[in-house]
């Protein structure tokens, strides 16, 4: 069965309105992340990834920094549990390979670590406080094709 979403790259003037929705319903209103702080100025040199719904919804999205920092993972909460964070996360590392990246590392809130690891993300040093959320730094070493 095929997933009922799909995920595309894309630039942030191509996906702005959609990325910037999800964004805000997930670190803003649900989490409580400050608006100035998650909108750090850093979107227009990133590549994004957004998942869509079938019927067009945005759902989910992620970014990815030219230095191969990831971050900005969030799921709408009646998606999640779908795969739908998988996929950004498969769309955004498949990226970073194509581009002959040799590693992407995040800043992973605590609760995520095993969603991260599950792609062999390791922890690097110890928790720290972002956006008065939990969070420790993950690396990933990626293989040559």
């Amino acid at each position: 069965m095929s997933n009922p979403f799909t995920v595309s790259l894309v630039c942030w003037h191509d996906g702005e309105p959609l990325l910037r929705s999800i964004r805000e319903a997930v670190f803003i209103r649900e989490q409580g992340v400050p608006a100035e702080m998650e909108w750090d100025g850093l979107d227009e040199g990133c590549r994004h990834a957004l998942a869509l719904s079938h019927s067009g919804g945005a759902i989910g999205c992620g970014r990815m920094l030219s230095d191969g920092h990831i971050g900005r993972i969030a799921v709408l909460p009646q998606w999640r549990k779908q795969k739908v964070g998988t996929a950004i996360m498969e769309a955004l590392l498949d990226y970073a390979r194509a581009h002959d990246y040799k590693q992407v590392n995040v800043d992973a809130q605590t609760y995520a670590v095993p969603f991260y690891r599950r792609f062999s993300f390791v922890e690097q040093g110890d928790v720290f406080m972002d956006a008065g959320l939990p969070h420790i730094r993950m690396r990933l070493e990626l293989l040559p094709r």
